[in-house]
């Protein structure tokens, strides 16, 4: 369990293709911190440490997770956002996040805002996920509150430490990201499909 509030950025060091597999070995400041078998989100996707090696540590991306996510589209030297597992018992900053990566969007446009900024995002409607005004969205791993919802489209805003310690600065318009859909909104959309 996650909060969608971007600890760290790490850095793709090393990308190895072993049969539908992805081994994805990353640099970090956290990474003396981290052990294996511990759940990190990479970009929103949660993935579990397999190796410790010095400042980098290795996670594999199974072929289930590569077409979900856009983790296949990594190159080395990429930056990924990091958040490691919530604490029980510590606050809750952002929303509830799992790391389970719903689809993936392309950002459709960047505007300036005298000192903030607002991404619009494109999604594939046939996924049947929905967005609401003011309901949150994880947007490769970062907790945002949704703005201009549309059916298969929305916008977020974004402050200058969000921009500046996240990749939201690396975006540019036909970016591929990460989305996580509000699990609470998930689940009374599939009631509301069930009784219908």
């Amino acid at each position: 369990m996650f909060t969608g509030i971007i600890e760290t950025l790490g850095k793709v060091e090393k990308l190895e293709k072993e049969g539908g597999n992805l081994h994805i070995t990353l640099s970090s400041n956290i990474t003396s911190e981290l052990k294996i078998d511990q759940s990190l989100a990479h970009n929103g996707v949660c993935l579990t440490v397999v190796d410790l090696n010095g400042n980098n540590y290795t996670v594999t991306a199974i072929a289930e997770t590569l077409s979900k996510s856009s983790l296949g589209d990594l190159k080395v030297g990429d930056i990924v956002n990091l958040e490691r597992a919530m604490v029980l018992g510590a606050r809750l900053d952002g929303h509830i996040v799992q790391g389970h990566v719903d689809q993936i969007a392309v950002c459709s446009s960047v505007e300036e805002k005298d000192g903030s900024w607002v991404f619009g995002f494109e999604y594939d409607p046939g996924f049947n996920n929905v967005t609401i005004e003011k309901g949150s969205i994880t947007v490769d791993g970062v907790s945002l509150t949704v703005v201009n919802s549309q059916k298969n489209t929305f916008s977020v805003a974004i402050i200058p430490y969000t921009f500046e310690n996240t990749r939201f600065n690396m975006y540019e318009i036909g970016t591929r990201v990460n989305l996580e859909f509000d699990v609470i909104g998930k689940y009374v959309a599939r009631l509301m499909e069930m009784t219908a």
